[in-house]
């Protein structure tokens, strides 16, 4: 376990919902990766991220589904892509990532707590 925190530090990470709206292959990652466009509402708007979720998704099956993102890390350029957000999902002990969603279908950009 990691270190705790106080629900101070907690509450400064914006934490959203947001549906995917455009999926390619990122060519020039390393390692096999999305670029993912997620929409996460009026106020954040279309964000994309380079994610290593490629073990059970695809271009095919990941368009339109909900998603888990944090929306208030800074830009990073991964690979050529600017990473807006960092999208969440378990990581197995072989490293597959079983990406957070939704039990039904909800608002774009509503905040997780």
């Amino acid at each position: 376990m990691k270190e705790q925190i106080t629900y101070d530090i907690f509450e400064k990470i914006d934490i959203r919902l947001g549906t995917v709206v455009s999926v390619k292959k990122n060519e020039k990652a390393r390692k096999p990766s999305l670029v993912v466009e997620v929409d996460f509402g009026e106020e954040l708007g279309i964000k994309q991220s380079s994610a290593q979720i490629t073990h059970y998704y695809t271009e095919e099956n990941l368009k339109g589904k909900q998603v888990i993102g944090v929306c208030n890390f800074p830009e990073k350029n991964i690979a050529g892509v600017k990473s807006q957000f960092l999208v969440l999902g378990a990581i197995e002990k072989d490293g597959k990532v079983v990406l957070l969603h939704p039990s039904q279908t909800s608002k774009n950009g509503l905040k997780i707590a």
